[in-house]
């Protein structure tokens, strides 16, 4: 009986130090974990304050991030990879017209006529705009930069005149030989309608030729002096049908004698174009003269008319000549270049001149032995209205017959 008590005594005793042992062991994971707890919530404390930090600077970077687009002078428009306008800046709204916001970028960008190339369009307002896209990064879209280029496209039309200024000035004594020998030749023409017996068949004759020889002399001084001259091409709004009449009537007599198929169609349903219809008669009676030059005995010359697409009226001149080699085509809207013995090379430069003050281009078409076309691609100004302000160039071409080649 005693030896029972004292087992459960001491069983008792090992059971309380068990209990003991745990009870510490609790108190130590208690003070670890309580430790632990205190550490965490430091650090999480200090994130949250790090976080709190770069929040608020990347608020602030984004405040001066929109304040940027707002006083940027150049529009700026945000693309998603639906092609849809997701963000743009108020510059952008002023340019492409509001709103802007869930609409399609082709479509906005399609209603901009393309001024000499498709990185630059024709605002309603007659501004002329060139298009930078950069791309989103990881994100599909594209970020558009639009910029104003109307002063540096008139920068560069004054740079350009100054050039050929300078170019004129060099080419003066060359040419004075395309000058001297027409005017010698007419004086020796006049010399003969002077003999008093000349009879009326020669009389007559002499005349043609010296009249011819003049009206050449007077060709030349007129595209030197066109190329020279800045000016401003007046602006109104002219008939497309008239103008193709028109030149039917000045083109005829230089197809007088010559068994040369000429046609001149109007295929266009727009009756108006605003610009100077003076000054895109004489190119085209140029581009003329150059295929009837260029068929020689016989062929056919054909001037189109056509709107291709809505926004643009399109002019061809075409021929079956014998086509233009590509190293001559690379060179034939340059100043002075020419393979007429006696051309001043000033005609297609003119013709291009005159096509970019409306905003258009002009370029060739032609293959050796099959011919050659001239196109002419204008904007047709959005809305109907006239071309803009800043609408300049030299005063209008008239017409000759050295355009080219």
């Amino acid at each position: 009986m005693v030896n029972q008590i004292f087992d459960n005594a001491q069983r008792l005793q090992d059971a309380f130090q068990v209990f003991n042992a745990l009870s510490e062991n609790l108190t130590q994971s208690y003070l670890d974990l309580e430790a632990q707890v205190a550490r965490l919530s430091e650090e999480l404390a200090a994130a949250r304050s790090e976080r709190l930090k770069t929040l608020a600077e990347k608020e602030l970077l984004a405040n001066r991030l929109q304040l940027l687009l707002k006083t940027l002078p150049g529009g700026v428009v945000v693309i998603d990879g639906r092609g849809l306008i997701v963000e743009y800046n108020p510059v952008a709204g002023l340019f492409l017209g509001e709103p802007l916001l869930g609409r399609m970028w082709r479509d906005v960008l399609n209603a901009l006529p393309i001024v000499e190339n498709p990185h630059q369009r024709l605002l309603p307002d007659g501004k002329t705009i060139s298009l930078t896209l950069s791309p989103l990064g990881d994100e599909p879209g594209q970020i558009v930069l639009l910029t104003d280029v109307t002063e540096m496209r008139s920068l560069q039309e004054w740079a350009d005149h100054q050039r050929r200024l300078s170019a004129l000035g060099e080419m003066v004594a060359s040419l004075a030989h395309q000058v001297r020998t027409p005017l010698a030749t007419a004086l020796l023409y006049a010399s003969h309608l002077a003999k008093s017996d000349l009879d009326v068949s020669h009389r007559s004759k002499f005349a043609a030729k010296l009249t011819e020889r003049l009206h050449h002399l007077e060709r030349q001084v007129n595209d030197m002096l066109t190329f020279a001259r800045m000016g401003t091409l007046a602006k109104e709004r002219f008939s497309i049908s008239e103008l193709m009449t028109k030149l039917m009537e000045n083109c005829e007599p230089l197809m007088q004698g010559k068994p040369i198929r000429f046609t001149v169609a109007n295929r266009s349903d727009e009756d108006d174009l605003h610009g100077n219809g003076d000054a895109l008669l004489g190119i085209l009676i140029n581009l003329v003269s150059n295929a009837v030059d260029a068929v020689g005995g016989e062929g056919s010359v054909t001037v189109v008319a056509d709107r291709r697409e809505p926004r643009y009226l399109d002019i061809s001149v075409s021929d079956n000549g014998p086509g233009i080699a590509e190293n001559i085509r690379a060179r034939i809207f340059e100043p002075f270049f020419t393979t007429r013995a006696n051309g001043t090379g000033l005609g297609l430069a003119i013709a291009e001149y005159v096509v970019k003050a409306h905003l258009g281009r002009i370029w060739c078409e032609s293959s050796e032995g099959f011919g050659t076309t001239f196109r002419i691609r204008l904007p047709l100004s959005p809305g109907g209205t006239p071309l803009p302000g800043n609408f300049s160039g030299r005063a209008a071409f008239m017409g000759g017959d050295d355009a080219a080649n």
